[in-house]
């Protein structure tokens, strides 16, 4: 099964960063980009995204509020939050929708631990 990832976060330069990091952790895994919520959910209207990682502050509808959507809508995604906001609050609303809280700059080792997580959910509901 290919999986594909969503990376939305409104800087060309940090979805490359997410991108190369995630490339080195999962190198078979698709790769899907969007710069904001509405490009985002237009994407995930044409196609069958697996895990989606979401930059916080965004211009519209931040990363948490997407979160929130596509929570309700794939209750089993895997979803993480990257942020350089380290603030209680939005570390806890990244819990109150099942999402996991990745401190930016994203590295191997900051990801490495969602993106396992995730290929284990993944593995969990194929079966």
């Amino acid at each position: 099964m290919t999986v594909k990832v969503l990376l939305v976060d409104d800087s060309k330069l940090a979805r490359i960063v997410a991108g190369k990091t995630l490339a080195a952790l999962k190198p078979d895994w698709t790769r899907l980009e969007a710069s904001n919520a509405d490009e985002a959910l237009e994407l995930i209207g044409r196609e069958a995204i697996d895990v989606a990682i979401l930059d916080f502050n965004m211009p519209g509808r931040d990363g948490l509020d997407l979160a929130e959507e596509l929570r309700q809508a794939h209750p089993h995604m895997p979803i993480a939050i990257i942020t350089a906001n380290i603030q209680d609050e939005v570390i806890a609303r990244a819990r109150a929708v099942n999402a996991t809280f990745v401190s930016k700059p994203v590295t191997e080792e900051g990801l490495a631990g969602f993106v396992t997580g995730a290929a284990l959910r993944l593995r969990q509901v194929q079966k």
